[in-house]
């Protein structure tokens, strides 16, 4: 029997084929009952026949209050976030828990320049609740639309909204964590490699001043915490990109210069962009770390990787986790109050005091960090 595609068969209509009441068949798609072996066979073979692909989720939905969808915006291209393995940590771990409670997981690009362009995608939606899932800028023009339909939001340290949940770190102490590390092994000439400032970065030098119109919190502490050991005339070069590639490109910045000026060592603020660090030291044969010591920040696993690096750890898949237990508590109508998670300093083999050659400069001649990349 061919069916009609323009006219979607009813779960009344499967059961009075298949001679059984619409609860029953109703038990046999949902799972919930005890249902004979023939009858369900009954309700099934009645099903294919009339082309019953199962109950209307969109009817469902409605009949709990329940989209049973969690959006989740990524900035930027998702094959970026798809290639950043802390990125993916968090979203597995969010996954996880959306998946117990149940909820599907919807990502939804956001362009970084034209923010609002996905408002009219958004309200197209039928949501439970958002997440920003990554650290993003401090503010979003989709807030207002979302807490106007009522939809509960958090957030991975932004948007900066008291309307978004947030779970946050504390990423000026962190980054400082790493760069005190570095001073304590006795360097002085230091760089720095950070995150996009701006939707529209560059791959190129900044100063201190520039922090004044970061739009990303995130990037911005961490300088901060950097500045708050080497100074502010330290050399640092922001990125378009937090991957290896711009890593690698802003390590060549930092370190195509004479011995007695080249840093001795980098503070990266993430471990894609430190593993580009070591790879333009060894573009330039520079060995890691006798001859330039690395830091990053996140905590991935680099099975690839040739040791250990030293890193700020934070814990992608248990940030994710907390995430989608702050949507199942806000779901649930009870409260999510911010969380500050702890942050650590893995000590690895990418860092170690600085060969005598290239050791602090002489007292009088010039600050520590004082020196811009040539």
């Amino acid at each position: 029997m061919s069916v009609s595609r323009q006219a979607r068969a009813t779960l009344r209509e499967v059961a009075d084929r298949a001679g059984v009441s619409t609860s029953t068949a109703s038990l046999v798609f949902s799972g919930k009952g005890p249902v004979a072996a023939e009858t369900a066979e009954r309700v099934r073979e009645a099903a294919a026949a009339l082309g019953y692909a199962g109950p209307n989720p969109l009817a469902s939905s409605l009949r709990q209050g329940r989209a049973g969808v969690v959006g989740v915006i990524v900035e930027g291209r998702l094959l970026h976030a798809f290639r950043d393995p802390f990125a993916v940590s968090v979203l597995d771990g969010l996954a996880e828990v959306l998946d117990g409670i149940p909820a599907g997981m919807l990502l939804i690009a956001q362009p970084p320049t034209e923010p609002e362009r996905i408002i009219p995608q958004l309200s197209g939606y039928a949501l439970d609740a958002l997440v920003f899932s990554l650290c993003g800028p401090m503010e979003n023009p989709v807030v207002d639309h979302l807490a106007a339909r009522g939809i509960p939001m958090v957030g991975n340290g932004a948007p900066d909204d008291p309307r978004v949940s947030q779970i946050r770190l504390d990423e000026r102490g962190a980054s400082a964590s790493a760069a005190r590390h570095l001073h304590d092994l006795g360097h002085r000439r230091v760089g720095h490699i950070a995150m996009q400032l701006r939707a529209d970065s560059a791959t190129e030098p900044f100063g201190a001043a520039d922090l004044d119109h970061a739009v990303y919190a995130d990037a911005r502490d961490r300088a901060l915490g950097f500045i708050d050991v080497f100074g502010p005339g330290s050399p640092m070069v922001e990125t378009a990109i937090p991957d290896v590639e711009q890593g690698r490109r802003a390590g060549h910045l930092l370190l195509e210069a004479p011995p007695q000026t080249r840093p001795t060592a980098i503070v990266a603020q993430s471990d894609l962009l430190a593993l580009g660090a070591v790879q333009a030291a060894g573009d330039l044969g520079l060995r890691v770390p006798e001859d330039v010591s690395v830091t990053g920040f996140d905590g991935i696993d680099l099975p690839w990787f040739a040791g250990t690096l030293t890193t700020v750890l934070q814990h992608g898949e248990e940030k994710g986790q907390r995430l989608g237990a702050m949507v199942q508590a806000l779901l649930a109508g009870e409260p999510a109050p911010d969380v500050v998670m702890p942050t650590e300093l893995r000590i690895g083999t990418t860092t170690a005091p600085p060969a005598p050659q290239a050791g602090p400069a002489a007292p009088g001649r010039s600050g520590p960090g004082s020196v811009r990349p040539g």
